[in-house]
C-alpha cells in the first residue's frame, strides 16, 4: 500500500495541475479585458495585473475561486482572506468592501464567480435526500472554505466547456448541479443547507435582505420587517447582525450610499439629487455618511473614481 506521504504528494500534484488548467482557461478567456461574463450563466471570470485599492461592493449568493492572486474581503469588522487554496462563499445579498492583494503582469490575479440560486440548492437537497441542518443560531452569511481537488475540477471543466459553446445549454447545468453538491457536502454545507431550508430563521433573514435590497429608500421599520420574519424585534436584530456583521440600519444605509455614488458616477446625477433618489432627507447628513463610507464628499470622490477610469481607458 501506498504511505500516506506518497498519496498526499499525489494529491498536491493533482490540485496544482488542476489550478494550473483553470487558470490557463481564465487567462484565454480575459485575455481582452478585465471582466468576462461568459454564455454559462451565472458565470463571470477575471483578472487583474495588479494589486487594488479597498472599493465597496455588493457581494451576491455565490462561490468565488481563484486559480492564482488572493482577495480580501471585509463584511463589518470581520476580514476575509480567499486564494487558489481557499474559496469564498456568499448565501445571502452582503455590503463589503474588496481589495486584490496578490496580482503582478508576471503572475496576474485569475479568478471566477457562480452565482448560487438557493431554489436550486434547495432543490438538490430533496432530490439526492441531504439531512436538514440541525437548528442552530444565524451564523455569517459569508465564509471561506477549503478547496478540495473534485470542486476544483468540477470548476475547470465548466471553464472548459467555454471552448465548445455548443455543449454549454447541455452540460453546464449538469456541471453546476455537480458544483452545488460538492458545496453542499463540503465543509460550508451546513451554512448553505440552513439557508435554504424552509422556515429557518437563516431563511427568514435573507427573505428580509431581499426586501432590504428591494426597497432601502423607503424609511425603515424594524418592527415590520420583524414581523414578517415571525420573530420579535430584538431576535430579529440579533439574528440580522449575526448574518450580515451590520444591523438593519447599517445594512440599508450601505445600500443607499452604493446607489447613490452609481447615480452620481453612471447617471451624473448631482449629490444633493441622488441623495434624495436613495431616501436621504439631508443632503449634509448624506454627505457625512457618505464621506466615513467612502473615504471623500461625494464630488471629490466621484472625481477620484473619474480620473481613475480615464486613466485605465488610457
Amino acid at each position: 500500500m501506498r504511505s500516506e506521504a506518497v498519496m498526499q504528494e499525489i494529491k498536491n500534484n493533482s490540485m496544482e495541475v488542476a489550478l494550473e488548467a483553470l487558470g490557463k482557461g481564465i487567462a484565454r478567456c480575459t485575455e481582452k479585458g478585465e471582466l468576462h461574463t461568459t454564455t454559462v450563466p451565472g458565470l463571470s471570470l477575471f483578472r487583474r495585473i495588479e494589486p487594488t485599492e479597498p472599493i465597496t461592493g455588493m457581494y451576491e449568493p455565490s462561490i468565488c475561486l481563484v486559480a492564482q492572486g488572493a482577495k480580501r474581503v471585509l463584511l463589518g469588522d470581520d476580514t476575509y482572506v480567499y486564494d487558489a487554496h481557499h474559496y469564498l462563499i456568499t448565501s445571502v445579498h452582503l455590503p463589503t468592501v474588496v481589495q486584490i492583494i496578490e496580482a503582478s503582469p508576471d503572475k496576474p490575479y485569475l479568478g471566477l464567480r457562480l452565482k448560487l440560486d438557493l431554489r436550486e440548492i434547495s432543490q438538490l437537497m430533496a432530490d439526492s435526500n441531504l439531512p436538514q441542518p440541525r437548528a442552530q443560531q444565524s451564523s455569517r452569511g459569508m465564509a471561506t472554505g477549503e478547496v478540495t481537488l473534485s470542486l476544483l475540477t468540477a470548476f475547470q471543466r465548466l471553464v472548459d466547456l467555454l471552448a465548445e459553446e455548443k455543449d454549454i445549454p447541455i452540460l453546464a447545468p449538469v456541471i453546476q448541479r455537480e458544483i452545488i453538491y460538492r458545496l453542499l457536502v463540503g465543509d460550508q454545507g451546513a451554512r448553505l443547507r440552513q439557508i435554504a431550508s424552509a422556515g429557518s430563521q437563516s431563511q427568514q433573514i435573507a427573505r428580509a435582505i431581499d426586501w432590504l435590497k428591494t426597497n432601502f429608500t423607503r424609511p425603515l421599520r424594524i418592527d415590520d420587517l420583524a414581523a414578517q420574519a415571525s420573530m420579535s424585534s430584538s431576535t430579529f436584530h440579533h439574528h440580522f447582525r449575526s448574518m450580515t456583521a451590520l444591523s438593519p440600519l447599517q445594512f440599508q444605509k450601505q445600500l443607499r450610499l452604493q446607489e447613490a455614488r452609481r447615480l452620481m458616477l453612471t447617471e451624473r446625477l448631482d449629490a444633493a439629487t441622488a441623495a434624495f433618489e436613495v431616501g436621504y432627507e439631508s443632503p449634509s447628513q448624506f454627505s457625512r455618511e457618505y464621506n466615513r463610507l467612502f473615504g471623500a464628499p461625494p464630488l471629490r470622490d466621484i472625481a477620484n473614481l473619474r480620473q481613475l477610469a480615464a486613466g485605465a481607458r488610457g
